[in-house]
């Protein structure tokens, strides 16, 4: 056999050696190297494929797979003899070809038949988002377990609800912490939707056209895990939507701790004091020995920026290409990656610090208890009495003003000044209005009585014992 004087998996069209600054410039193994155990996987799965159509015997297949997982085991643990071999690879799939033929000889080029790294690096890639969808349904888990553990710790504390950053109307606390939840819990179903979008097999796509050697697809498909194989070769060597989808899904989980750290940063604030901030997810000040910092919250919401960033970057890139693989999609994995590590990391501390929480129950009681949260249910009062509502909400408009004229609460407001307002007003009225009653009146599925909050409670608890616990711990 023909000895090959140059390992680039492509030099044997070129005379001259590339220039050395290019050469560095399109390299790729110092961030797709993340990808070798996927590679690995699917050398083994293509070994095997191998053998029936007759390009490996059975004896070559066994060396081949014996091989690869020598490979793997050494890149794991032996440093020195990984830094070397990496020093020359181009990307991850040039590294395995060099270490396969170190180890087997020339049988280390024939596991490349009928095969293009085109297909190869789109295999390695939808292997690792789903192993990466599943490591971050586990950390979700942890950040909505933590929530649902402070929901039914603080289940009879009220808090003044609010729109527009104004106090709106009396609202349980744990409400308050499940309509984080909510949105954490949906988090969990687009990165349902993004598995499902890397669940098709490449392999057998060749460069674009396909496979010559009448491969099993099927099979090899079934070897890796997954469900079905792409459709068309030619969209499977250039299709990233399933990248689109996972980063679409971490942005959505971003904005979500984002929204979450920007209402404890307010409350941890000494305006608010809703919080104490606990002091393993807190920092100082370097001059005022007074300080306790919210940078946990504040981390979590200023890098929010660089995920949502990642996605637009892939968007950009994928935007303007032609039909078939272009080396731009070089670009695709790096922003994902460091996305993928900092929502794990973002997720981890998120959690520990709404765990380590302590909610300062007599603030938020305080600012639930003002009047001017209970007006709704004065409008409510008039309806009962058979007043439409628009002019029921017109009528304690007119008492809100009167009260303020007076500088008085609302609610202290004698019977004969309300009568004047409105002769609906009658005696029971004073004794209508508590946070207690207003609670209780949003009874209906979703409002946050304590009964209706109790059974979200435990409707969520179910939801994470069937969905989050799915994932895998990273």
């Amino acid at each position: 056999m023909t000895e090959r004087k140059d390992d680039r998996l492509w030099g044997g069209r070129f005379e001259g050696e590339p220039n050395a600054q290019f050469d560095a410039f399109q390299r790729s193994f110092a961030f797709d190297r993340l990808l070798l155990s996927y590679e690995i996987k699917v050398d083994q799965a293509w070994a095997k494929a191998l053998e029936p159509i007759g390009i490996l015997s059975t004896e070559e297949v066994q060396q081949t797979l014996t091989a690869l997982k020598k490979i793997l085991k050494r890149a794991q643990t032996d440093t020195a003899w990984f830094e070397k071999l990496a020093a020359g690879a181009e990307d991850v799939h040039h590294f395995v070809e060099k270490a396969l033929t170190e180890e087997l000889g020339p049988l280390g080029w024939k596991l490349h038949t009928g095969r293009s790294r085109n297909e190869l690096v789109a295999t390695d890639f939808r292997l690792f988002v789903i192993d990466a969808v599943s490591s971050m349904q586990y950390l979700l888990g942890g950040l909505l377990r933590a929530l649902l553990l402070q929901a039914k710790t603080n289940l009879g504390v009220p808090m003044a609800g609010m729109t527009h950053m104004q106090h709106a109307q009396p609202i349980l606390l744990s409400h308050f912490l499940l309509a984080h939840a909510e949105a954490f819990i949906r988090d969990i179903a687009r990165l349902e939707r993004a598995a499902l979008s890397a669940d098709a097999c490449p392999m057998g796509s060749g460069a674009l056209a396909g496979n010559s050697f009448a491969i099993d697809r099927d099979a090899i498909a079934r070897e890796l895990g997954f469900s079905r194989v792409t459709a068309n070769s030619l969209d499977a060597v250039s299709d990233r939507d399933f990248a689109l989808d996972y980063l679409f899904a971490l942005a959505g989980i971003a904005t979500h701790l984002s929204r979450l750290a920007e209402d404890f940063v307010i409350f941890a604030s000494q305006e608010f004091s809703y919080v104490t901030l606990p002091d393993a997810f807190s920092t100082g000040s370097s001059l005022m020995p007074q300080k306790k910092n919210p940078d946990a919250w504040e981390l979590i919401r200023g890098k929010t920026g660089r995920i949502t960033g990642a996605l637009v970057g892939l968007l950009t890139t994928l935007k303007g290409l032609p039909t078939s693989y272009q080396r731009d999609l070089q670009e695709d994995k790096e922003g994902l990656f460091t996305a993928h590590d900092q929502i794990a990391d973002m997720l981890s501390v998120a959690a520990g610090a709404i765990a380590a929480t302590k909610f300062n129950a007599d603030r938020l009681c305080t600012a639930a208890s003002n009047p001017a949260l209970l007006a709704t249910e004065a409008a409510d009062y008039l309806v009962r009495k058979g007043i439409p509502f628009r002019q029921a909400h017109d009528i304690v408009g007119k008492v809100l003003r009167e009260a303020e004229k007076q500088n008085v609460a609302w609610t202290a407001l004698p019977l004969d000044i309300l009568k004047t307002i409105s002769p609906a007003f009658e005696a029971d009225f004073a004794k209508s209005f508590s946070v207690d009653a207003a609670l209780a009146a949003k009874k209906v599925r979703g409002g946050t009585a304590p009964d209706a909050v109790r059974a979200a409670i435990a409707d969520l608890e179910a939801r994470l014992n069937k969905k989050a616990t799915t994932g895998a711990k990273p």
